[in-house]
């Protein structure tokens, strides 16, 4: 009897693993902007991918999959770091607990800075008249950081180029957002001082 009873606590802890949902894992994700989008994106990948797939968007759908585990893992904000020899202009809410949390506002990340953990840098922009490898633009532009990704931003000492450690990036739209996108220039960043960021490595 006692062996019986033994048997029946395992298997109903078997079965909550398997059926219950991780406790750590956010319960709405589904609702994040980020999962939204790239759920989108991986959607109209896969229903255009016929046939054999170009390894470059085999790579895509691969990275947007685990973009997508990663917000579901309950990680809602993203991190960047420069490293460009000036002042990055980045985008942010900051922390959850921030009277701010819901605006996205521009502040300056110094050269070595990173965003500490928690406060959520959402985009990255970059003047007109800053060149940025891989990037075709003609004028001013912002980039949009995922939940749960770590963008390096850091100045090739050959080229003067900026360059990302990502892969792909998207490109925030003015019409379809609230972002601020000036039409100001690198020295005007650069002429700003930095914020200051509670927490993370600052150094």
């Amino acid at each position: 009897m006692k062996l019986l009873k033994i048997a029946l606590v395992v298997l109903v802890m078997l079965v909550n693993l398997v059926i219950a949902p991780p406790s750590w894992a956010d319960p709405n994700y589904q609702e994040n902007p980020d999962y939204i989008e790239v759920t989108k994106t991986l959607k109209n990948l896969l229903s255009n991918a016929q046939g054999t797939i170009p390894e470059d968007v085999q790579r895509q759908i691969s990275e947007l999959k685990f973009q997508k585990d990663a917000i579901k893992s309950g990680l809602n904000w993203g991190q960047c770091r420069n490293e460009t020899g000036g002042n990055l202009a980045i985008y942010g809410t900051g922390s959850e607990e921030s009277e701010e949390s819901e605006k996205s506002l521009i502040q300056f990340l110094a050269d070595g800075q990173t965003t500490p953990e928690q406060w959520d840098c959402q985009g990255v922009y970059f003047p007109g008249d800053v060149k940025v490898s891989g990037l075709e633009k003609t004028g001013a532009v912002a980039i949009k950081v995922m939940d749960g990704t770590q963008l390096l931003v850091k100045k090739d000492p050959d080229s003067s180029e900026l360059k990302l450690n990502l892969p792909s990036v998207t490109i925030v739209n003015p019409e379809e957002s609230n972002w601020l996108i000036p039409n100001i220039s690198q020295a005007f960043v650069d002429s700003r001082i930095p914020n200051q960021f509670s927490g993370g490595d600052n150094g």
